[in-house]
């Protein structure tokens, strides 16, 4: 059974930087793409990013340009660097791992608070 626990969420106030970690219980290299999502109250799940087997990444508008995704496979981890962050950034973040012909599997999620 995979398991995806994420981490390093809280409460920052406008314009500060927090980083989410995501550990998976097996290679994070070995999923075809690991990502994150976000779910403010009341919104429906929006994707934030990618970053696909070869390394390359993809965000979302919103978010491109103040949010990088990483990964570290000695640790099996996947990160998001969030800065300038916005109070509309305020949600609750998923990691997400996938390949082709397996199920989709999300971590528990980690709130992240952006206020004043």
């Amino acid at each position: 059974q995979v398991q995806l626990v994420e981490s390093g969420g809280g409460s920052v106030q406008p314009g500060g930087s927090l980083r989410l970690s995501c550990v998976s219980s097996i290679s994070i290299v070995s999923f075809s793409s690991v990502g994150w999502y976000r779910q403010a109250p009341g919104k429906q799940r929006e994707w934030v990013g990618h970053i696909y087997t070869g390394g390359n990444t993809n965000y979302a508008d919103s978010v491109r340009g103040r949010f990088t995704i990483s990964r570290d496979s000695a640790k099996n981890t996947l990160y998001l660097q969030m800065s300038s962050l916005e109070p509309e950034d305020t949600a609750v973040y998923y990691c997400q791992a996938m390949s082709i012909g397996t199920p989709i599997y999300w971590g528990q999620g980690t709130q992240v608070t952006v206020s004043s």
